[in-house]
């Protein structure tokens, strides 16, 4: 049965992305890059539940998740933006095929398309803490600049790589246009590592054909699917 959970807490990361802290149901464990679902106990939307990815890591007294809000059509998504602390919502977990698989053949490429960077968050978060994210390179796709979820935090960690490339606007210090082949091969040195991918299903097809056609092995590929 999924567990019970109280909203402590919200704050506004971008325009149409927030940050939400959950109380931790007693037993509730998980693995940095693994999802579950949520679903917001208020009539009309309790068997409307959604997969969202921890960002909080393991040893956290709380659940943390960062979510995107589409606000286009009335979903899951602007309910939750609706929320204040106090709400309930249930928890159904852990799940997902998205996790570190090491450094063994280098430090790993992580590329992301707007939320899809959630699960990448605690993943580069535990690498950050443990001292072991040298190397690491994470491109991130987004359409503006005010689009890119928690750039800040990315800029300061010692020891990632971070391109970021938007589609829709020209903006210094970032590539404009999409993540491309060319774009990879400029900015990736070495194919023979872990390359993690999550984002809109065109993006993560796009990507896997792409790295392919680059050299990249089939199991280096490492995405929620699982392929």
């Amino acid at each position: 049965m999924p567990d019970k959970s109280v909203l402590k807490a919200k704050s506004a990361l971008t325009h149409d992305t927030n940050h939400y802290v959950f109380s931790r149901p007693d037993g509730m464990q998980f693995e940095p890059g693994q999802a579950a679902e949520l679903a917001i106990q208020k009539d009309g939307w309790k068997d409307a539940g959604r997969p969202f990815t921890f960002v909080s890591m393991p040893s956290d007294p709380d659940l943390e998740f960062v979510i995107k809000s589409y606000r286009d059509h009335d979903g899951v998504t602007e309910q939750l933006a609706l929320l204040e602390p106090g709400a309930e919502v249930t928890i159904d977990g852990p799940f997902g095929a998205i996790e570190d698989q090491g450094q063994e053949q280098g430090p790993g490429v992580f590329l992301a398309a707007g939320a899809g960077i959630t699960p990448f968050i605690p993943i580069l978060k535990k690498r950050d803490l443990d001292g072991t994210l040298d190397g690491t390179t994470l491109i991130f796709s987004n359409k503006t600049a005010k689009d890119i979820i928690l750039r800040g935090q990315w800029e300061a960690m010692q020891g990632l790589r971070t391109v970021f490339a938007v589609s829709d606007e020209k903006a210094d210090g970032l590539h404009f246009g999409r993540v491309d082949k060319t774009l990879l091969a400029k900015e990736i040195s070495s194919f023979d590592q872990k390359f993690y991918l999550c984002g809109p299903e065109g993006f993560v097809d796009a990507m896997r054909d792409t790295l392919k056609e680059l050299g990249v092995k089939h199991g280096d590929i490492i995405t929620e699917d699982g392929w």
